[in-house]
């Protein structure tokens, strides 16, 4: 009996150590250049909007869009009632072409002393208050008519034809065809992404999309305290169902010019009191583990990115398992 438990004893002993050596696990973890991807939901909006006016008052004669309707740039949208101004025109432009004409007769005048410069300067005056007075009636009604600054679609209508029009009331309201999707960031990931970078925007009506970071501000939102960019869609086509206000989800993949060591959440230890994260570290011979702790850059669901250097030797780390070794020092 005394030997059948020596050799059962023994058996014990040769089956718990290869259970021992499978109870934790490591890997070499290498510094790297820090990337990740930011994932945000945004809503889907016109990268352009412009309200349109008539400079001076009169009634709307003209009215060849309406809301919901696209148009083409330069194409004639609204009108006002022209005969008044261009009645206003072709009375400056005679006044102007007399007061030219004043001041070729006082120059004949001067040359046979009969006129004085003082008279001349009168007329030169009188020339340039006209001129003056022409150009702007005929600015005045050149802004009587509203043309399409761009391609684009009616967004609303505050006029009616016949209604009467005051200066800088808004007519229309128009949007230019390009599409954005406007994503709020915090200062963090705001820092790690940079004008012209692409990004991957997911839309219900369309799928997944090709995105530009086109706007990045420099001040963060006064409310939210965070930064709005934009991300032009330049390759979408519209559609029916595409609606500003949608949400779409945006993807934004970056890489830093920092160095980090890349560590699954699993293997985090602690955190101090000084805010750095203990890991079980094993020697380069394997022969002892010891807790070590380091400056943490950055954290996320899945990983714990610690801080270093370009020339940061790689480290061993315990990655699952830690809770079942004996560490040195303890």
């Amino acid at each position: 009996m005394k030997r059948f438990l020596i050799v059962f004893t023994l058996s014990l002993i040769s089956i718990a150590k290869p259970l021992l050596a499978q109870s934790y696990d490591t890997e070499v973890i290498s510094a790297e250049l820090y990337r990740d991807i930011i994932e945000r939901t945004g809503k889907l909006d016109y990268k352009r909007t412009l309200s349109l006016s008539f400079k001076t008052s009169g009634y709307l004669t003209l009215l060849s869009i309406d809301e919901g309707e696209q148009f083409k740039k330069g194409q004639l949208l609204a009108s006002l009632d022209i005969t008044e101004l261009t009645e206003q025109k072709n009375s400056n432009y005679a006044q102007m072409t007399q007061a030219k004409r004043e001041v070729k007769r006082i120059s004949g005048l001067m040359d046979n002393q009969l006129a004085s410069e003082r008279d001349m300067d009168a007329a030169i005056t009188r020339v340039e208050i006209t001129q003056a007075a022409y150009q702007v009636a005929y600015y005045n009604l050149v802004k009587a008519k509203i043309y399409a600054p761009f391609s684009g679609v009616v967004l609303a209508r505050d006029t009616e034809l016949g209604e009467f029009q005051s200066p800088g009331h808004q007519a229309l309201k128009v949007a230019k065809l390009d599409w954005v999707v406007k994503v709020a960031l915090t200062g963090q990931e705001i820092s790690q992404v940079r004008l012209g970078q692409k990004a991957s925007v997911a839309l219900s009506q369309t799928g997944i999309v090709e995105g530009i970071i086109s706007k990045i501000p420099a001040m963060a939102n006064e409310s939210s305290h965070l930064f709005i960019i934009e991300v032009l869609l330049p390759k979408i086509k519209i559609t029916s169902g595409m609606i500003a206000g949608q949400l779409a989800k945006v993807s934004i993949a970056f890489e830093s010019d920092k160095f980090v060591y890349q560590l699954p959440i699993a293997a985090l230890v602690a955190v101090d009191d000084e805010d750095k994260a203990i890991f079980i570290v094993q020697s380069s011979d394997n022969s002892v583990f010891k807790e070590q702790s380091f400056q943490v850059f950055q954290i996320d669901n899945d990983y714990v990115y610690l801080k270093a250097v370009r020339n940061s030797q790689p480290l061993k780390i315990v990655t699952k398992g830690w809770q079942n070794i004996v560490v040195a020092g303890n």
